[in-house]
């Protein structure tokens, strides 16, 4: 058996700088031509001490790396998402692409093992994603900015799922994040170019395939809403991440992807099969060493249902702030919950809070009914 070749140069350099942010417990690696890398440290950018790395190696490292199917789309797109295992080093989800003519890449390390509810530090949270993660069917959405850790709560949940229900579950992923061991539950994971040549033809497919839970990787269109509703009045359980900030955001969102002589409709549907939003932020702990995750929960109840249906998304936020429901909090009650607890500081509080002005009345004693 001929030896394995030794890396490339620029995989090597590549490599190096990939081995210092595991070994540093980093989320992220930026790479941008004549700099040296970057790394984001509990959501600070930070530079690496290393020579800058040119335009041509960054380039010579996504050519050699990027899958054959994926190699169209970096020659004519201009960029283009694949993953990449560094070897002794784990796996990394990389998005490349050109600014001003140059090559760019960003690489966001997946770590081995599927993250559980205790290990994301959720605290009182799990109790909500629990009781959600055990509806038969319908639409959950898992929301934040890019970096707040969508997938890894998604993952989580799943987790939960794998270890005490029986389901089959179907991921429709681009790239695959976490990869799951069969425990009580099931699992088929396809992955965008290598398993099925597009998103929407394995959209299509995913109804024909008999599952219990289907998770797709974004809600990012129409299409893939609708097939997500489809699936719901199916009695299929259907997890997907959004990008939007908080749950009022959230739900604007879903009504943006119809006209407005299609709303009406578009209320039933999504009345009749939401089953809950978790929007989430990533706060720095009181230390300063690394975050917590923030959360803002809605479960779809007959009173919201009725809202969405009557047109009163904008009661959404009221319900939030005045639930009695456990499961149900808005953003406030959780930064001020984490406050009390002494795991994050009052100045982050105010900074994550989508209302600082009444948080800081509840952080003086101060509550206002809705």
């Amino acid at each position: 058996m001929p030896a394995p070749a030794s890396p490339t140069p620029h995989t090597e350099l590549f490599n190096d700088l990939l081995r210092l942010a595991v070994e540093s417990k980093v989320s992220d690696v930026i790479v941008k031509a004549g700099k040296p890398g970057y790394v984001r440290r509990a959501g600070k950018l930070e530079a690496v001490e290393m020579e800058p790395i040119p335009s041509a190696t960054a380039e010579a490292f996504v050519v050699e790396h990027v899958p054959a199917v994926f190699r169209k789309n970096w020659l004519e797109d201009g960029q283009v998402d694949f993953a990449y295992a560094a070897a002794g080093v784990g796996r990394f989800r990389v998005n490349a692409f050109h600014q001003r003519g140059q090559v760019s890449v960003v690489l966001r390390h997946i770590k081995d093992s599927v993250p559980t509810f205790e290990q994301l530090g959720l605290g009182q949270t799990e109790q909500a994603l629990v009781k959600l993660a055990q509806a038969k069917d319908g639409i959950l959405l898992v929301c934040g900015a890019t970096g707040s850790g969508k997938s890894s709560t998604m993952a989580a949940m799943l987790n939960w799922i794998n270890r005490n229900l029986d389901r089959h579950i179907v991921t429709i992923e681009d790239p695959i994040e976490y990869t799951f061991v069969d425990d009580k539950s099931l699992f088929q994971q396809r992955e965008i170019g290598l398993d099925v040549p597009s998103f929407q033809l394995a959209i299509k497919a995913v109804l024909r395939q008999n599952p219990d839970i289907i998770l797709v990787g974004e809600m990012r269109d129409r299409d893939t809403f609708e097939t997500a509703i489809a699936a719901a009045e199916t009695g299929h359980l259907v997890l997907s991440t959004m990008h939007a900030a908080t749950v009022a955001q959230s739900l604007s969102r879903l009504f943006e992807f119809f006209p407005a002589e299609e709303v009406e409709q578009a209320r039933r549907a999504i009345a009749g099969s939401l089953r809950g939003f978790i929007c989430q932020k990533l706060v720095p702990t009181a230390e300063g060493d690394s975050r917590v995750p923030a959360n803002e929960i809605l479960v779809a109840d007959a009173t919201v249902r009725s809202l969405i249906l009557e047109g009163q998304n904008e009661k959404i936020q009221g319900l939030l702030e005045s639930n009695a429901d456990s499961a149900t909090f808005s953003f406030n009650k959780d930064l001020y919950r984490l406050w009390k607890a002494g795991k994050i500081n009052k100045a982050d509080a105010l900074k994550f809070s989508p209302n600082p002005q009444q948080l800081e009345m509840n952080m003086k004693g101060i509550f206002i009914k809705t």
